[in-house]
């Protein structure tokens, strides 16, 4: 058994960037996050697998131009997996999260909330790579509840 209880992490984390530093905290962070937002939603996390890139402004600017037609950085954005049908036992893979470390230090306002606000952006991307979206009001209320209480057990 391994960390938290998991055989398989289904966490794959890639540094794309040199700007910042991604420390052991913030590495641990995102994986907590990813664990507590699957376990949150009823998800087995020996069944899934998750990818997670840390990039600069300059590669998720691009990033947001291409697929979202808006210019500039953003700090997170998710890449479902289009119908991941793979057969047999293999983990299935949902998606893609790239979050933006230089947007993550421009947007975190006091030390120690910088790895509150990592594990906003790491469930905030999982929840899409779920089918959460915010697109109404309606929505958007529903998917920051389930933030809230997916933080809350992140932080507890």
């Amino acid at each position: 058994m391994g960390i938290w209880g998991v055989k398989r992490l289904p966490v794959e984390i890639s540094n794309l960037q040199t700007v910042l530093e991604l420390t052991t905290e913030m590495y641990d962070t995102s994986v907590k996050a990813a664990l507590e937002c699957l376990r949150h939603e009823n998800v087995n996390p020996e069944e899934v697998e998750i990818s997670i890139a840390f990039v600069d402004d300059l590669y998720i600017a691009e990033l947001n131009k291409k697929y979202r037609g808006v210019k500039g950085p953003t700090d997170v954005l998710s890449f479902p997996m289009d119908s991941p049908d793979i057969p047999g036992n293999d983990p299935v893979p949902l998606g893609d999260i790239v979050i933006s470390l230089e947007t993550l230090d421009r947007n975190t306002t006091q030390s120690g909330g910088m790895l509150n606000h990592l594990a906003l952006l790491v469930v905030h991307g999982l929840l899409h790579l779920l089918g959460y979206d915010h697109k109404t009001d309606g929505d958007a209320k529903v998917m920051e509840k389930h933030e809230e209480q997916i933080l809350a057990d992140v932080f507890r």
